[in-house]
């Protein structure tokens, strides 16, 4: 079949088009390269300047050169300059450039290390260089020494993040509190710290959460760790084996890498906040208008002596005093009083002045309530008009009503779960502190059979809580009880009484629980070792101490639990902090790694050695709360995209 002249120039102009679109298409999804391999090259240093590794340098302007656009990722906490600088340092990222401007006077013959941990990455695709640092050095040599461990808290073994760490070539004990850190560095997530550029000698470490950026421990509450110990720095060659993937899933090889090892590598301290023992008053309330409540920093064992300025607070008071005696409540006995809205008074107390001494102190305070009497009435009177109008329906119903509103009973806070363990008893707190309380009218029923029978129990202050309660009883498993208080059991200061009180409770059967015994290890059975039974968050179910070597639990409800455990040095039943003024460490803490499963009808015994691994390595990682930092990992979008084509891809070594 021919085709005429103009149905070829058609055919022809219509190629043109079609490789016109062609083209603009393509030229339109270059910057999604469907198909393409991606950029998966960290960001490459091309200069330096001084050169890293310089000696004899004078000026303080370092500047860094990279092959391509970079990101500079919190630089305040990541970066960290050593020897340590008391004023900050300047440190900027532009374009193709990190620059770093240190203020302080550079000191003569020191290696100065700038850390820059994994806060660099590319600018397009976020491609980490790794971890990087630079260093230099005023004097005729670099020091190359390293120094590594872990910081852990001293109470649960969590590992403390961004903690600084620092180094001291003076060993006596006053260096941490009177001067700045020799050389330092940073944990990360892990509570892992590298201090590096250290020089050769010998060193004492500490850790500070160092709240006024002085590099010393010049803050009470500050939160510290040091060691007795002193060590020296060492090297030597080493071998270790280095995985490389293929993929994520595929292993490429294993390669046996020669490399300079470090010690110490495997320092261990533990972090802790010594108690607050200078006393000031943090605060006054009343935010009940029936008491005035005071908040110190630290107890003591005389009480503030409250005086009233516009009244006579000459027995006007009830006094409550928590167990550490840092908070005291002052309950007004006159409702007089209470209905005031600005009571007037004058505290004396006892606080510590700046030599550390205890002197009196006097302080003349006005007192409001949260809600003034206006609107205390307000809500009052609400209350009634609601009362007589549910009233007046029932009288429009024919139903019975009380033509007297009925006077509000104190309500006592009864803790009685469904279902109870029989070696927990019933907890009553009452609201108000009470005038009198009548024991005879509490009684205790168990079920036998089908009758009920007076069961023994008594009640008895909770200690260290305020108008708090224990019921206590011989509770039998797997049986049923009746708790019956009488009206009037309980009455508070403003002669309030408690109403009828019945409530019923179940034990739970043996059949519903588990028992773990624990042989403990690793200590001497003459220490007085805590152990706790944890549940699957780390909060402490029981307690017990250990007694020959063995700890024992029992009515465990069946779950998934952990161990630990403390050495109770001074046998007071709690974990004491340290104190580093008093060169007092703190209490050790143990876990046991293992998740222990108890299960009903099951007996259960285990072994548990305390100190068989480091510390580092004790703590259940599903019960540690403070994770490892996310790992900035090259991107894997190639290896993907080559399996898409079926293909192998390597990556650029």
């Amino acid at each position: 079949m021919a085709y005429s002249s103009h149905t070829s120039r058609f055919l022809s102009a219509g190629k043109i088009l079609f490789f016109l679109v062609f083209v603009i298409s393509s030229c339109a999804r270059m910057g999604q390269p469907d198909g393409g391999w991606y950029d998966d090259t960290p960001p490459r240093i091309v200069h330096t300047s001084p050169g890293d590794k310089s000696t004899e340098v004078s000026g303080r302007k370092v500047t860094i050169s990279f092959d391509e656009y970079i990101k500079l990722e919190d630089a305040t906490n990541k970066v960290v300059v050593s020897p340590p600088q008391l004023e900050m340092p300047e440190i900027k990222s532009a374009g193709k450039k990190i620059v770093v401007e240190l203020k302080d006077t550079l000191k003569s013959n020191t290696t100065y290390t700038i850390d820059f941990s994994d806060a660099i990455t590319d600018n397009n695709e976020g491609n980490p260089m790794g971890n990087y640092t630079y260093s230099f050095s005023t004097g005729e040599r670099i020091d190359t020494f390293e120094v590594a461990g872990n910081v852990l808290e001293a109470a649960n073994l969590e590992p403390v993040k961004g903690i600084l760490v620092g180094l001291y070539d003076d060993l006596t004990d006053t260096a941490f509190a009177t001067k700045p850190m020799v050389r330092v560095a940073r944990t990360d997530g892990r509570g892992r710290f590298i201090i590096k550029g250290v020089a050769p000698g010998n060193y004492r470490i500490y850790a500070l959460k160092d709240m006024d950026n002085d590099y010393k421990f010049s803050q009470k509450g500050e939160m510290v760790a040091f060691s007795q110990e002193t060590f020296s720095p060492s090297c030597g060659p080493d071998i270790r084996q280095d995985t490389i993937w293929r993929d994520e899933l595929r292993i490429d090889s294993i390669a046996r890498v020669p490399f300079m090892h470090f010690y110490p590598d495997n320092i261990v301290l533990r972090a802790f906040t010594a108690t607050q023992t200078d006393r000031y008053l943090v605060k006054t309330e009343r935010q009940d208008e029936r008491k005035i409540g005071l908040y110190f920093s630290y107890g003591n064992d005389t009480l503030p002596q409250v005086k009233g300025l516009d009244f006579n607070s000459e027995g006007a008071f009830v006094t409550e005093a928590s167990e550490r005696k840092d908070t005291i409540f002052y309950w007004l006995k006159d409702t007089a009083l209470v209905n005031r809205d600005t009571l007037q008074v004058e505290i004396q107390y006892l606080m510590t002045d700046s030599t550390g001494a205890l002197v009196n102190k006097a302080d003349t305070i006005d007192m409001f309530p949260k809600l003034p009497y206006e609107k205390r009435q307000k809500l009052l009177q609400d209350e009634i008009e609601k009362w007589e109008k549910a009233r007046d329906k029932a009288k429009k119903r024919g139903e019975p009503y009380d033509s007297i509103m009925p006077v509000k009973n104190m309500m006592p806070k009864i803790g009685i779960p469904s279902s109870m363990d029989p070696d927990r008893n019933i907890i009553i707190e009452v609201p108000v502190p009470l005038a009198r309380l009548d024991t005879a009218a509490i009684h205790l029923y168990s079920k036998h059979d089908t009758l009920w029978y007076r069961a023994q129990c008594e009640l008895r202050d909770v200690p260290g809580k305020l108008r708090y309660y224990e019921l206590r009883a011989e509770w039998r498993p797997d049986v049923e009880y009746s708790l019956e208080i009488d009206s009037a059991a309980f009455e508070d200061i403003y002669g309030t009484v408690s109403g009828p009180i019945k409530q019923g409770l179940k034990v739970r059967s043996m059949d519903e629980y588990s028992s773990l015994v624990v042989n403990i290890g690793g200590v001497s059975d003459t220490l007085s070792v805590v152990v706790q039974l944890l549940g699957s968050s780390g909060n402490v179910m029981k307690q017990v101490t250990m007694a020959g070597g063995v700890a024992e639990f029992y009515y465990v409800l069946p779950g998934k639990y952990y161990l630990s455990a403390f050495i109770d040095r001074n046998r007071n039943g709690i974990w004491d902090t340290g104190d580093y003024a008093a060169g007092l460490q703190p209490e050790e803490v143990y876990y046991n790694p293992r998740e222990i499963e108890c299960k009903a009808k099951w007996d259960l015994t285990t072994e548990w050695n305390l100190t068989a691994l480091p510390l580092t390595q004790q703590k259940p990682a599903a019960i540690t709360k403070q994770k490892p930092d996310q790992e900035k990992k090259l991107r894997n979008r190639n290896a993907d995209r080559a399996r898409e084509k079926g293909i192998e891809y390597k990556p650029k070594q």
